[in-house]
């Protein structure tokens, strides 16, 4: 699934910090936990100081064998028991008011006392317990957790917004740009130096665009132009031959011949000059058409073609096809899939026009053989051996079709019918 780059950079920031405030957290309990060991173990080394010579002074003191108020208790030892160096360690110790066992930090120091005898000094002092720590501290960090993102969220939404808004402002342009329509020029200044930068070279290109745009359109509009004059001259010297009545009959059949190639020259002509001219959106402009209207008028107008081809029409309405739609491309469109209907039926066949809210189907009579709906949009496929068409006719069709968004136009053999289906996206 994609996402902003805003989305994305916040979802990766959040996972990068959240790894390293875990880490952190970790040797942030040791840290704290070493911390209060220290500041523990300084303390018991103080009081052993203290205690000490507080027995040079108070024989009485040496009597004190059990823990009492002051944490501490003195038991004689032998010579072989004793250690020069101090000790520390954790142990726990029964509390009669929390009814369970409680951690100390016990430090145990031999001394030798006045009376030249060896003592054990044994003190302790109650320490958090570790399971309460690792509790607060969870809860901190999570609560921590919670903030940071939330903090994240809101501030790098609010940065990137502001960062970002430039880059929004030129993907827009880019979105309402199209060929051969003016756009207005804005010199704006941009803060960040790429997105000036992204500008400046978005504008050029524009530029380059229109200007290969406007020598392409001007290109082929005259080669056509200058094509269609000629080939007009010669079909007209063609025609000023065939009515020589001196002519033999293999002479006219070639020049009838020749009168064919040259209209389906000029037909292939006006018909890959449409195409650039709708690749190149120069049928940009757009309003409300009545589709059901359009082809009760086409077929009037094509009725002496179908009755020529002896073609039984029927227009089923079972909705309205209104869309807004360029009306000069909307009548291509549906001349050339009628066309195609009937030119390609055989005699006493027959043609259903289906239109629905959203689909215009022609379903037509013809060859038993379906044609290869993979190709039969292609430019200049025909399937068969029919030299008077171009090729071009279903090739218009698909590529008006691709203009709009959510259009599309295909092919399906059912029941015998070859059925040309044009829909549009209802949403």
């Amino acid at each position: 699934m994609k996402v902003s780059l805003k989305y994305y950079t916040i979802k990766y920031l959040i996972m990068v910090l959240l790894l390293i405030i875990a880490v952190w957290a970790g040797l942030f309990y040791a840290y704290i936990l070493d911390e209060v060991h220290d500041n523990v173990d300084d303390g018991l080394r103080n009081r052993k100081i203290q205690i000490i010579k507080a027995v040079y002074l108070n024989p009485q003191l040496l009597k004190n064998n059990d823990f009492g108020f002051n944490e501490f208790k003195i038991i004689p030892i032998k010579a072989g028991e004793y250690k020069n160096k101090s000790r520390l360690y954790n142990k726990m110790y029964y509390m009669e008011y929390d009814d369970k066992d409680q951690p100390y930090r016990v430090l145990e120091a031999d001394f030798i006392d006045q009376f030249r005898k060896h003592q054990r000094l044994v003190i302790r002092t109650s320490t958090v317990e570790e399971d309460e720590l690792i509790y607060d501290l969870t809860t901190a960090l999570i609560v921590l957790y919670i903030l940071l993102v939330i903090s994240i969220v809101a501030v790098n939404g609010y940065l990137l917004n502001k960062a970002m808004r430039p880059f929004y402002s030129i993907l827009q342009k880019l979105k309402q740009y199209q060929f051969g329509i003016p756009s207005k020029k804005e010199n704006t200044e941009y803060s960040i130096k790429e997105f000036g930068e992204l500008n400046t070279e978005i504008n050029e290109m524009i530029e380059r665009n229109e200007l290969v745009f406007y020598q392409q359109k001007q290109f082929i509009e005259n080669a056509s132009h200058e094509l269609q004059t000629p080939l007009a001259i010669v079909i007209n010297k063609i025609d000023l031959l065939i009515q020589n009545e001196d002519l033999e009959e293999r002479s006219l059949n070639f020049l009838t011949e020749v009168k064919g190639d040259m209209r389906r020259m000029v037909g292939l002509n006006k018909s890959l000059l449409m195409l650039s001219k709708i690749e190149n959106s120069q049928f940009h402009k757009t309003s409300g058409v009545d589709f059901n209207e359009a082809i009760g008028h086409l077929v009037q107008n094509y009725e002496d073609f179908i009755e020529f081809k002896k073609v039984n029409v029927r227009i089923v309405e079972k909705g309205y096809f209104i869309a807004d739609f360029n009306p000069d491309l909307a009548d291509i469109l549906l001349s050339n899939l009628l066309k195609n209907a009937v030119k390609y039926n055989h005699e006493n066949g027959s043609l259903d026009i289906v239109i629905e809210n959203d689909m215009i189907a022609f379903r037509n009579t013809g060859s038993s053989v379906p044609l290869d709906p993979e190709k039969i949009f292609n430019r200049f496929y025909k399937q068969g051996s029919d030299h008077t068409s171009t090729g071009l006719g279903l090739s218009i069709v698909k590529t008006i079709a691709k203009q709009y968004p959510g259009w599309d136009v295909s092919y399906e053999f059912e029941e015998g019918k070859h059925c040309f289906i044009l829909t549009k996206n209802t949403t």
